[in-house]
């Protein structure tokens, strides 16, 4: 009986030297599991701060804010006609595309960052900058508003009114039509976004300014016309929209001026990728 115990023990043993061996593993593979997202969390920190030390990133932010400035100044002097954005943002393309792109709207540079055409914080400082770009926009052409000479009692009864700032079409009076201006939006903002990524591909920057301008027009053209059935305004920017007063507080006016020109954007920049092809036919 002694000899049957012993022999037992015995071979109990190497189980006891294997569940040990495999609590070392457990725990360096912890450890390793460890060290690895602390470096994953050390690098993305470090990579965030070169991205913000590069003087090429702030270059491209200031041109930004310059152009989507200029770009709501228009829209606001020219009332959103079509022809002088065109030519508005040909020559924004002009000035500042060899610089940062010329995106000048928040919806476009949505698309270019879910297609891969940029990364995530040039996308979110661009957007930051073209909000703020039309909102100095919009302040500034309300000073001069301010600073314009009151309309006498004489005048008035004649008819004549004093000078006002270009301004969206409330939505809040639009009840029932909401879905008619979201998809209006949208469609424009896909056609937008298909001159854009086009534009992308070319390497004349002329010829891209103009890819960009005609696309805004014929984009402009069509939104223009289905949005003014219902007696609403086409911006096809979220950022513009801002400098235009479009964001009144109903979930429709964030759904219709920001959200659908987001999605149009990207499935406009998902399209092109989808057909171009790399031979020409």
């Amino acid at each position: 009986m002694a000899t049957k115990k012993a022999a037992s023990t015995k071979k109990k043993a190497p189980v006891k030297a294997s569940t040990s061996s495999a609590a070392k593993t457990t725990v360096k593979t912890v450890k390793t599991v460890s060290v690895s997202a602390s470096a994953s969390q050390t690098g993305l920190s470090s990579h965030i701060v070169t991205s913000l030390r590069s003087a090429k990133l702030w270059r491209s932010l200031a041109a930004e804010f310059i152009g989507t400035f200029l770009l709501a100044g228009v829209i606001i002097a020219g009332q959103g006609q079509p022809i002088f954005v065109l030519f508005a943002l040909v020559g924004i393309v002009l000035l500042i595309g060899a610089i940062s792109g010329a995106h000048v709207n928040p919806a476009i540079t949505i698309g270019a960052w879910a297609t891969r055409r940029i990364g995530w914080l040039r996308a979110v400082g661009y957007i930051l900058v073209q909000f703020l770009g039309a909102a100095v926009a919009y302040l500034a052409f309300s000073a001069f508003i301010g600073g314009a000479a009151a309309v006498s009692e004489q005048q008035q009864a004649f008819g004549q009114a004093g000078p006002t700032l270009f301004a969206a079409a409330d939505i809040a009076n639009l009840a029932g039509k909401e879905w008619f201006i979201f998809f209006a939006e949208l469609l424009g903002a896909s056609i937008l976004g298909l001159a854009y990524a086009s534009a992308t591909r070319t390497a004349d920057r002329l010829t891209g300014a103009f890819t960009i301008g005609l696309g805004i027009f014929v984009a402009l053209m069509i939104t223009v016309t289905v949005a003014g059935y219902v007696s609403a305004s086409a911006i096809l920017n979220p950022a513009v929209a801002l400098a235009l007063q479009a964001y009144h507080p109903t979930v429709w006016a964030y759904a219709v001026y920001a959200l659908a020109p987001v999605i149009g954007a990207v499935v406009g920049f998902i399209v092109h990728d989808l057909v171009r092809t790399k031979e020409v036919i």
